[in-house]
C-alpha cells in the first residue's frame, strides 16, 4: 500500500491571515484611545458545581463570571491620563466629599477593535459595564528612561463579540 506523502503548498493555509496584537484600538469616553499601550482581551471563568455521589464525583457547569480586564496607558503631560481615570474615578467615589456615585454614571460600555493589516475592523468587542475596580499611578525610577503609566483593573458585567465588518474574512457569528 503506498504512502501518501502531502506536499508543502497543501500543508500552507495561504488564505490565513492572523490577527495582530499590536493592531488594536479602544474606545472609553473620556479617555483618549492614543495613549494606550496594553489591553487585555475579555475572559471568563466557570464556576463548577459537584455532585457527589457514592464513591464519584459528577461535575456540572455553574455559573460564569467575567474576569479582570487590565488596562495600561501612557501617561503624556497632556493630555493627562492620569486626570482623565482620576476623573472616572470621581464619579464612583469623591474623595473630598465622601459621597458614593451611582452606576448609571460609573459604569461605561468599552469597545476593543482588533484591526486588518489594512485598518479594516476584524474583530469587535463590546464590553458593557465597566468600572475602574483598581487604579495604580505607577511607579517613578531615576535610572529608568520609560514612559510613565497608569494602569487600571476594570470589573464588566458583561461581554460580546460582534461580526466583523462587511467584507472582512473573519466572521465571529
Amino acid at each position: 500500500m503506498p504512502t501518501e506523502v502531502i506536499t508543502m503548498n497543501d500543508m500552507l493555509a495561504n488564505a490565513y491571515e492572523p490577527l495582530r496584537v499590536y493592531r488594536w484600538i479602544f474606545g472609553i469616553d473620556g479617555l483618549d484611545a492614543f495613549t494606550a499601550k496594553t489591553f487585555a482581551r475579555p475572559s471568563r471563568t466557570f464556576e463548577e458545581i459537584v455532585i457527589d455521589w457514592i464513591n464519584t464525583k459528577h461535575w456540572f457547569s455553574g455559573k460564569h463570571v467575567w474576569n479582570d480586564i487590565t488596562l495600561v496607558l501612557y501617561n503624556p503631560i497632556a493630555p493627562s491620563a492620569s486626570v482623565k481615570v482620576m476623573e472616572w474615578c470621581r464619579l464612583n467615589y469623591e474623595e473630598q466629599t465622601g459621597r458614593a456615585g451611582y452606576a448609571e454614571n460609573y459604569k461605561k460600555n468599552v469597545t476593543l477593535k482588533m484591526l486588518d493589516p489594512v485598518g479594516a475592523v476584524a474583530e469587535k468587542w463590546e464590553i458593557g459595564g465597566a468600572w475602574p475596580r483598581e487604579v495604580n499611578f505607577g511607579e517613578l525610577d531615576y535610572a529608568s528612561s520609560e514612559a510613565a503609566t497608569v494602569s487600571m483593573t476594570l470589573r464588566y458585567d458583561s461581554a460580546q463579540p460582534v461580526a466583523a465588518a462587511a467584507g472582512s474574512p473573519i466572521s465571529l457569528t
